[in-house]
């Protein structure tokens, strides 16, 4: 089935070759456990990119978009712990994008996984979503699995390393998520985003998953 989630959070960012042993560390450790504790809070998955910038992404689902800005949530990033606050100021690059998942077709996760970021030009949102939306039927060739629309919400979504009062130029970008068991098919999916009318391509990244964590897994949950 589609995704049960109705928000997603995503974050990327790189970070310094020295660095990466402890950011690893911290994330596998504590960070993404202390993220799906959160009331609202679904799953989470990281991925690693072999050669490609961001570097590292993670992707938070929610059962609401509105728990990406509950007071459980905003507690959470105003009371970060030592650990969080020292590997966060050694983000480079960073994209973090607070989203509504808007459109949502196929069943089941996958492995490797196709990243799309567009900005889009204009007020004709809808007619760039059917567009978007239309690309669905490719889920049935081998290889690919599910397509996910998330549409940034813009007064959420700045990265955490931007300077209070700052506006990410990307805060209103939108991503589609591919997902599939085989890296070329899903990059050749990707490429089929490339030109669409209605949108700036911003950039394109193929990840491959690290581990991801459900509610579920937690102790006492």
């Amino acid at each position: 089935m589609p995704l049960a989630a109705r928000g997603m959070l995503l974050t990327a960012m790189d970070i310094d070759a020295e660095d990466e042993p402890d950011f690893n560390r911290w994330y596998d450790r504590e960070h993404l456990a202390e993220r799906v504790a959160i009331d609202g809070f679904l799953e989470a998955r990281r991925y690693v990119a072999e050669d490609a910038s961001p570097k590292y992404l993670a992707l938070y689902a929610t059962r609401t978009f509105e728990v990406l800005s509950s007071p459980a949530y905003r507690k959470a990033l105003a009371h970060q712990t030592e650990w969080s606050n020292r590997n966060i100021a050694k983000f480079k690059n960073m994209i973090r994008g607070a989203a509504r998942i808007t459109a949502s077709h196929g069943e089941g996760r996958g492995a490797q996984l196709g990243l799309v970021r567009l900005r889009p030009r204009g007020g004709n949102h809808e007619h760039l979503r059917a567009m978007i939306v239309a690309q669905r039927e490719l889920l049935a060739q081998d290889g690919l699995i599910s397509m996910h629309l998330l549409e940034n919400d813009p007064a959420l979504s700045r990265p955490l390393t931007d300077p209070p009062g700052v506006t990410s130029a990307g805060a209103s970008d939108w991503f589609v998520v591919i997902e599939g068991s085989n890296r070329t098919a899903v990059r050749a999916m990707i490429e089929r985003f490339e030109g669409l009318i209605g949108a700036e391509l911003i950039s394109t990244c193929l990840y491959t998953l690290l581990w991801d964590l459900a509610r579920s897994d937690l102790s006492g949950a």
